[in-house]
């Protein structure tokens, strides 16, 4: 019996040790596991949030976009026709966004414009022999160009620095008649301070 006893107490002794440790392998795991959901939840919210910006992203770029001559400020003019010696040419807008009112262009915004004029003039009367084509602004003369012949053809081409409010203005010495006129004006630089 005292044998049984001996064995009895060292039996019960190993036995600790390992449920112990079954016990302690099994909150290891039971941490682990924990862990792992925890990987697998951040990682399918990281999908889910690059998937929404990717969505984000792609309507953004699939949008209809502006076309440029929305983006643009211009206009352009053709005209021919009648001028009138100290009246303004009655000019009108063939197309573009900038507006014309009165036979005046209306500068929408400070900052640089290319101007482009190109007009073939015919004197009408013979005694006069020069003429003045003038395009001014609403308080200085843009350029001014003298028509010393019959059948003269004009090209002006410059970028002006031109003012909000504006107006420009083409206008005639004498009495003539103006043909395939085409005046452009584009805004290149617009000051936005």
């Amino acid at each position: 019996m005292d044998g049984q006893a001996d064995t009895e107490p060292g039996a019960g002794q190993q036995l600790r040790p390992h449920r112990q440790r079954a016990e302690d392998e099994s909150r290891l795991w039971q941490g682990g596991q924990v862990r792992n959901t925890l990987h697998l939840v951040s990682a399918v919210a990281q999908w889910i949030l690059l998937l929404a910006c990717l969505i984000y992203l792609g309507v953004h770029f699939l949008r209809p976009s502006k076309t440029q001559s929305d983006k643009v400020l211009w206009t352009y003019i053709r005209y021919t026709g009648r001028s009138s010696r100290g009246a303004a040419v009655n000019l009108s807008a063939e197309s573009g966004p900038i507006r014309i009112r009165n036979g005046s262009i209306l500068v929408p915004c400070d900052g640089l414009y290319l101007v482009s004029l190109n007009s073939s003039v015919y004197l009408e009367k013979e005694e006069e022999d020069w003429l003045n084509l003038t395009l001014q602004g609403t308080n200085s003369v843009l350029w001014e160009q003298m028509v010393q012949s019959n059948n003269s053809r004009v090209n002006f081409t410059a970028v002006l620095y031109l003012f909000e409010q504006d107006s420009i203005t083409l206008w005639t010495s004498s009495n003539a008649s103006i043909s395939d006129l085409s005046l452009s004006l584009v805004l290149v630089a617009e000051n936005k301070y």
